[in-house]
């Protein structure tokens, strides 16, 4: 819990990793690749103060529990895993460790699983014993990764429906997606956020969270999370740029907010590539610039909302009552008019008129 001028906070970080970039899980240049492009976004963005060494940032096991829970304000967490099975020998996210943590702390972590529909049926009976081994709430899909000679897939795929629909006999309700910056050497129009609409609309009763808010497609995310109420924003790799471009920062949160609302806003570190304490920190105290009008101000109530309550809620995780947000009071409807009987100023134009 993270408390400021007397206000306490519950922290949902919905987007964490365990990875192993060590030398020896490499399969070959493109996961080395991979990792310095993460460890460039974490040195470039990140403080001074909060920058990790390289060989520590291969492989932080012995960290995370700290980083997030004792340093880091964090109530909650959940393991968002990439594969990569094409860069690194034994997968880049290391999925049993992450679970094995999860299920030695359930209080503090979730677990999401990660699947590839190109394995077609093979892969859809492997998701259906995870998803019974894991009591799988959630997964996270990359659609950018390779497999075999293919360097991306779209969840509108036939094979994707196909998971999607298994998803929803699972109970697998929550659907995350990168759909945001590219990572070398992945390719950028893979991680396009157009598939999102499609799947939104006919899977009603998913939920899409787009990890990165589909960064540098926002607007086009936007567009269509305004029309899709069951499509999220997560803010990793949003998040920084609160330090290094606070202005470009209060655009991204202002579009959100606009098209959006608060409800469907989700923090998130994407540790390791950043730690969330400094983040936490920063928005609590943020506010968008008084020039940039077209923005509304953030409010406490909506910070409490981004920071945690709003995941919190999709993954029925529970919140202690002095941390809630009390619930708008509800519009008063205003009386019909009929049409027969016109407002008052109505009948002042009718009389002006005659």
């Amino acid at each position: 819990m993270y408390s400021k001028d007397g206000t306490d906070y519950f922290i949902l970080d919905a987007h964490i990793a365990l990875w192993d970039a060590r030398p020896e899980n490499l399969r070959n240049v493109h996961g080395k690749q991979f990792i310095d492009c993460f460890y460039d976004y974490h040195r470039n963005l990140s403080p001074e103060s909060e920058q990790w060494d390289y060989d520590q940032y291969l492989y932080y096991s012995d960290r995370l529990m700290k980083d997030l829970f004792e340093d880091g304000y964090v109530d909650h967490a959940i393991f968002q895993p990439a594969i990569l099975g094409e860069f690194y020998t034994n997968g880049f996210g290391q999925t049993e460790e992450a679970f094995a943590l999860a299920q030695a702390h359930p209080d503090k972590l979730t677990y999401n699983h990660a699947f590839d529909p190109r394995f077609e049926a093979k892969g859809l009976e492997q998701l259906r014993r995870d998803a019974e081994r894991m009591d799988l709430k959630g997964v996270k899909l990359y659609t950018a990764e390779w497999q075999g000679d293919s360097r991306g897939y779209k969840l509108t795929d036939p094979w994707s429906r196909r998971y999607l629909e298994a998803c929803l006999e699972l109970g697998i309700k929550n659907i995350h997606v990168h759909k945001g910056p590219t990572i070398r050497p992945l390719d950028r129009d893979a991680f396009d956020v157009a598939d999102i609409d499609a799947v939104a609309s006919d899977y009603t009763d998913l939920n899409f969270v787009v990890e990165h808010c589909g960064l540098p497609r926002l607007e086009d995310f936007c567009w269509i999370a305004t029309q899709e109420p069951n499509v999220y924003a997560g803010l990793a790799v949003a998040m920084p740029f609160i330090h290094t471009r606070p202005r470009y920062f209060a655009q991204i949160i202002g579009e959100l907010m606009y098209w959006m609302g608060d409800t469907r806003i989700f923090f998130s570190s994407d540790y390791a590539i950043w730690t969330p304490r400094w983040l936490v920190e920063k928005f609590v105290d943020f506010q968008v610039p008084e020039d940039m009008t077209e923005y509304a101000q953030l409010t406490t109530d909506t910070k409490k909302r981004i920071l945690g309550l709003n995941a919190a809620a999709l993954y029925d995780i529970p919140v202690p009552e002095h941390l809630q947000v009390a619930p708008e009071p509800a519009a008063v409807p205003e009386p019909a008019v009929s049409v027969a009987e016109p407002r008052a100023e109505g009948k002042a134009e009718m009389a002006g008129m005659a």
